[in-house]
């Protein structure tokens, strides 16, 4: 491999010839060797990077036009579109096992910038420290990458995701109207439902889940930038951080702002704790709702059997013919793993020491997974398993008929004990509860048959 000679304030660093990085960015390549090529910094975050720094390219265009000229910010923000593009992907070979302040991951992308800028302008325009980073300190921009990164994987991949899930359950609601069900309580007979209220009942969950989305990320929308390096906006014009909030916002469409308070800004991941317990809401009500689905499809002959899921794989490496609910076991297993990152996130955010939390690499991986792995896992788990749910109406009808529940509704004519006496005795002598109920003299035939109707009872 050929290199090239870069410096930074330590002294001179060997650099790959191929890559835009340089010095910084090349001593956190070899100081930090833990999980690189499977744990590197989130391609969202340097996407967010990309952003920030064309908007603040921008506004110091504006402000400080002494500084950052327009053949400067020209250059800045066309390298930086390239980022955006993930056309410099290659470039960007950090983990997120760095300090604890991602500045490492800030300069890798100050160094590829000016690098690349300076090859488009074809001369040397570009500082990495003065001009890309002008205005600006590690201390603020990736806590406000972090914000951009977050709040945008919410919106284009997570809510998407549970808005088309939501359509499939809709569907299976109309499509599965009148079907009368054994409902069960504690894994035990309940009463009567019908199926299509206890699909109605997932969905709920899922609207109500993307209204704490919708909600927990506004925190997230006010950004960091501004306070430079402890949250007092030193070398930064006064105006700076609002302008390039401003600027921020044009480019994504979505509000973000200026916090008000920078000192909280930089060194309190509280937001994020919040954002990402809605995460976890959702991930709670994917596992009840797989859950659900794996029991109503167990069998096919010696579980439930109410329903009938899509066969995608053989289930067995020894057993011909197994199938097995692997949808809902890959929603299950990303549902424990989000619970796992909601725990790594408290406890990260509550390391916060003075002016600034030294987590942020790890909140921002753990939550950026979390969305990813919980988007991928419903569009999956909708197309392959829930889009092909089929309602099993004779064992349905079969078990419904068999249920001793059903004696709730004899309950208010004959008062509860003697009703619990005729399931009682029904369940001893396997019985069907009518036949009990005639046995012990409760009620005639005719007054049996009017108020045990289980589509009544719904």
């Amino acid at each position: 491999m050929d290199y090239r000679t870069e410096h930074d304030s330590m002294g001179e660093v060997a650099v790959p010839a191929d890559r835009y990085w340089a010095a910084q960015t090349q001593r956190s390549y070899k100081n930090f060797p833990i999980g690189q090529g499977r744990e590197q910094m989130p391609p969202e975050i340097i996407h967010a990077f990309a952003i920030l720094k064309s908007a603040c390219a921008k506004v110091n265009a504006k402000l400080v036009p002494g500084k950052m000229s327009e053949e400067k910010y020209a250059a800045i923000a066309a390298a930086a579109e390239e980022i955006k593009s993930g056309k410099l992907s290659d470039h960007f070979p950090l983990v997120v096992w760095q300090t604890g302040s991602g500045t490492q991951s800030n300069m890798n992308v100050n160094e590829v910038i000016a690098n690349r800028g300076n090859e488009i302008a074809g001369e040397k325009l570009l500082h990495p420290n003065d001009d890309v980073n002008l205005s600006q300190s590690s201390n603020d921009t990736f806590p406000t990458a972090m914000n951009i990164a977050a709040v945008l994987a919410v919106k284009e991949l997570l809510i998407p995701s549970i808005l088309g899930l939501r359509r499939t359950l809709q569907a299976l609601m109309q499509a599965n109207e009148g079907i009368v069900k054994c409902g069960r309580t504690h894994l035990q007979d309940a009463t009567p439902i019908s199926f299509s209220q206890e699909i109605s009942g997932w969905e709920y969950s899922l609207a109500l889940d993307q209204t704490y989305l919708e909600n927990a990320v506004k925190p997230l929308l006010e950004l960091a930038i501004g306070g430079t390096a402890v949250g007092t906006g030193l070398n930064a014009p006064a105006t700076f951080g609002e302008e390039t909030a401003a600027e921020i916002a044009a480019q994504t469409d979505l509000p973000f702002a200026s916090c008000p308070n920078k000192f909280h800004a930089l060194s309190s991941r509280d937001e994020f704790v919040y954002a990402h317990g809605a995460v976890k809401a959702l991930a709670a009500d994917l596992m009840k709702m797989a859950n659900d689905i794996r029991w109503m499809a167990s069998g096919p002959r010696n579980g439930l059997g109410e329903i009938s899921i899509p066969a995608n794989e053989p289930g067995s490496s020894i057993m011909p013919g197994k199938v097995n609910p692997t949808q809902c076991e890959q929603v299950t297993m990303v549902a424990a793993q989000v619970m796992g990152n909601d725990a790594t996130i408290g406890f990260a955010a509550s390391q916060g020491n003075f002016e600034l939390n030294v987590f942020l690499p790890v909140i921002a991986y753990n939550f950026l997974q979390s969305v990813r792995l919980l988007s991928e896992s419903i569009n999956a788990f909708n197309s392959n398993c829930v889009a092909g749910i089929k309602a099993n109406v004779e064992q349905m009808h079969e078990d419904l008929e068999r249920s001793l529940m059903l004696v709730t509704a004899l309950s208010p004519h004959i008062g509860y004990e003697k009703a619990a006496t005729i399931a009682h005795k029904a369940a001893a002598e396997g019985s069907t509860l009518k036949e009990a109920a005639l046995a012990l003299g409760a009620v005639s035939e005719e007054e049996f048959d009017s108020i045990v109707q289980p589509e009544k009872m719904i």
